[in-house]
């Protein structure tokens, strides 16, 4: 007579609770990357965000500490206050970044004969127009403080004292005032644009005492 065998039920469960085990452990891993993932996403969005806040800041300081020596050295030299050169350059480059500065390294949208031809925004007849103007071309921004420097200092082709209240200035708020007196630019607010940037800035702390 045969005899019948047992079917090894024990071996099956036990297979079967490994693969449920193996199964558990990989929807735990699959849970745990997808919280890393989250974790990162998280943390990449806040950094992004906190680069949007800060750089702006950043970017300021960094362009005026690059100009600050050159500017105090030609305050010592041509006698242009150093905030008056730095607010200049602020406003008409908008921080270094516009194409004037970055293509034609000018720094304080001189206008030159022979220069390149750009469109720039001027004020006249009560309103601002958009116009073709030719812009000089620097070979760096040290060379277009230098030349703003002496513009300043030796005035223009036919009044070599069209600056000379600019130059006498001892203080921000004066020289701003003459820089628009002289016509220096056509914006009707252009003084207290300068000296807005200036007291915002604490410029004037690099001028010569």
């Amino acid at each position: 007579m045969a005899v019948k065998r047992r079917r090894p039920r024990r071996k099956q469960r036990s297979q079967l609770f490994v693969k449920k085990g193996r199964l558990q452990w990989v929807n735990i891993l699959l849970v745990i990357t997808a919280m890393v993932g989250m974790v990162w996403y998280i943390q990449q969005n806040w950094a992004a965000k906190s680069q949007v806040t800060t750089a702006p800041t950043t970017t300021h300081t960094a362009f005026i500490k690059k100009l600050v020596p050159a500017a105090q050295q030609l305050d010592q030299q041509y006698h242009v206050l150093a905030s008056i050169t730095l607010s200049q350059a602020i406003l008409e480059s908008d921080w270094g970044q516009s194409t004037n500065a970055t293509e034609n390294n000018n720094l304080f949208g001189v206008k030159s004969a022979s220069g390149r031809l750009m469109t720039t925004q001027e004020y006249y007849d009560g309103a601002y127009h958009t116009v073709k103007r030719r812009f000089a071309v620097y070979d760096s921004w040290h060379a277009s403080l230098v030349d703003h420097a002496k513009k300043l200092a030796y005035g223009t082709t036919w009044d070599s004292q069209h600056y000379a209240a600019v130059i006498k200035a001892t203080d921000y708020q004066t020289a701003a005032q003459a820089l628009q007196t002289a016509g220096y630019a056509t914006d009707p607010s252009y003084a207290q644009k300068l000296i807005n940037i200036i007291q915002k800035y604490d410029l004037q702390r690099y001028d010569r005492k």
